[in-house]
């Protein structure tokens, strides 16, 4: 971006050096009294400075325009990314609590399967016991 503002205020410092050039040896070519000339060449660098100062005010205001209206995208863009950013966490935060609740119901589900079964198996256990002690006597 500097390298192109470089180059516009180059160009524009050329352009109008060389526009008040050509004014001015235009002026010392023209078959006029001194007098009358000063007050030409005193016209044009008049004119000249004029036109310097709206270029200026024009390139200005339209840097200010630029300037601004990136401001306002780069803030629409982080809002945006905000609310995204924020629905994403709640998408996470609801993905968790649903895997939390699976695995807690699972776990009781598997808690009370072992408990159903504990019995069964300290009966074969304890027949197993029995059988072994009967066969050993």
């Amino acid at each position: 971006m500097d390298e192109n503002n470089g180059f516009g205020k180059g160009l524009l410092i050329g352009l109008l050096s060389g526009a008040a050039l050509g004014a001015i040896i235009a002026l010392l070519y023209a078959p006029k009294a001194g007098k009358e000339l000063r007050g030409d060449i005193r016209r044009k660098g008049e004119d000249f400075l004029d036109d310097a100062e709206n270029l200026f005010e024009k390139a200005k205001d339209r840097a200010t325009k630029i300037i601004n209206d990136g401001k306002k995208k780069s803030e629409q863009i982080v809002s945006d990314t905000k609310v995204k950013v924020d629905q994403l966490l709640n998408e996470a935060e609801k993905i968790l609590t649903d895997a939390k609740e699976k695995s807690d119901k699972y776990a009781d589900l598997g808690k009370v399967q072992i408990e159903k079964h504990a019995g069964k198996l300290q009966s074969a256990i304890n027949a197993g016991l029995a059988a072994y002690n009967e066969e050993k006597e």
